[in-house]
């Protein structure tokens, strides 16, 4: 398919879909305007029925900025000053939310586990029963550091168990993986439009229980990161500061396709399907899987460097045949690399990745 363009195989920003794409060709609008707002109250009202049990108790409040932005909007107005905040990090992205948290000079008690395991539940169990400061947990739902999906239902029963809360880091998984939005211990979900929702970079959001902008006060020790901010001023569809508004019209064309396709559990099951191909593929190929068992997520994979390669090497041939996949990072750089299956990807393309990478590894063989 000569007219595809570069396929992204990192986790996000991702593919466009063509439908998307002409999103942001209509015309310009002024974010001040009531068209826009009524824009933007579509985007809550369909970003709140993602799940169908977050409807009635979450609001979901958008703000301009990455998946990061939206968690440490999370992170900075609803930790506690007081009570300790525990950081459960397997991964580069649970240890940026406790660098956040001692930005914010939150307290906090970060449980760190290698990178290439997972999160130590009898540890966390341990942990909230010796230390009755500690009244909120936070963790990262798919660590895409290794593509690892962190198991949540034990979590939340532990939250429950011991009378926590819990603030989940979804940038990577809302809108293709479960997420038990009934559950009353999970009071904040973080996450963005340009990943599993296919929308573009700009537009981040957190999804919280109504609850909180009533009976709290804002945690905020700034003006830009502050959601009682949003929150107030978008009851009426605007923002208080401006907003990244192409950005919203590829989001609310997004959500809309999102449902029409089937939502999150037809994307995910899309996700799993093209993510099982390249990995039984790879296999084969003799490029196994970084980690063992059935552990990742639906949508990212992450696989050995093959003997005699450095990832560079495979990134640049890759490349050249029209696509991107994506570095370990820090130390896995030598280590390993990753593919991801979120956007607008065809079978056809997988089926032109892994030829692409056979003849790759086939032609070193030869040489």
């Amino acid at each position: 398919m000569q007219d595809r363009p570069t396929i992204l195989l990192n986790p996000g920003p991702v593919t466009l879909s063509d439908r998307v794409r002409a999103s942001l060709l209509r015309e310009d609008m002024c974010h001040r305007e009531a068209d826009f707002a009524a824009l933007m109250r579509d985007i809550k009202t369909r970003l709140a029925a993602v799940y169908s049990e977050a409807e009635a108790a979450f609001e979901a409040v958008t703000l301009t900025g990455s998946g990061t932005c939206a968690v440490e909007a999370m992170i900075d107005s609803f930790s506690s000053r007081e009570r300790t905040t525990l950081v459960l990090s397997n991964g580069v992205y649970g240890e940026r939310i406790a660098a956040m948290l001692a930005a914010h000079r939150r307290p906090c008690h970060e449980l760190r586990a290698d990178w290439r395991e997972p999160i130590d539940l009898q540890r966390v169990r341990t942990t909230l029963a010796g230390d009755a400061t500690i009244g909120q947990v936070v963790a990262v739902h798919n660590e895409t550091t290794t593509g690892r999906l962190n198991d949540l239902a034990p979590l939340l029963d532990l939250c429950a168990k011991f009378g926590v809360e819990l603030m989940l880091d979804a940038v990577s998984s809302f809108g293709a993986e479960w997420i038990d939005f009934s559950h009353p211990n999970l009071v904040a979900v973080a996450s963005t439009g340009n990943k599993c929702l296919h929308g573009i970079v700009g537009i981040a959001f957190v999804l919280a229980r109504k609850t909180l902008f009533v009976h709290r006060t804002s945690l905020a020790d700034g003006l830009y990161l502050d959601l009682f901010r949003y929150q107030a001023a978008q009851l009426d569809g605007f923002s208080p500061y401006t907003p990244a508004v192409h950005a919203c019209f590829a989001l609310r064309e997004a959500l809309a396709e999102l449902a029409d396709l089937g939502g999150w559990r037809a994307r995910g099951v899309r996700y799993r399907q093209l993510s099982e191909r390249v990995r039984s593929r790879l296999t084969q190929l003799g490029v196994p899987a970084y980690l063992e068992g059935d552990v990742y997520s639906s949508m990212i994979s992450s696989f050995k460097l093959p003997v005699g390669w450095n990832y560079q090497e495979i990134h640049d041939a890759l490349r050249a045949a029209g696509f991107v996949i994506y570095a370990g990072q820090g130390s896995l750089y030598q280590e390993m690399f990753r593919i991801c299956t979120m956007g607008d990807i065809l079978d056809q393309d997988i089926t032109r990745l892994l030829t692409a990478i056979e003849e790759l590894l086939c032609g070193r063989a030869r040489q």
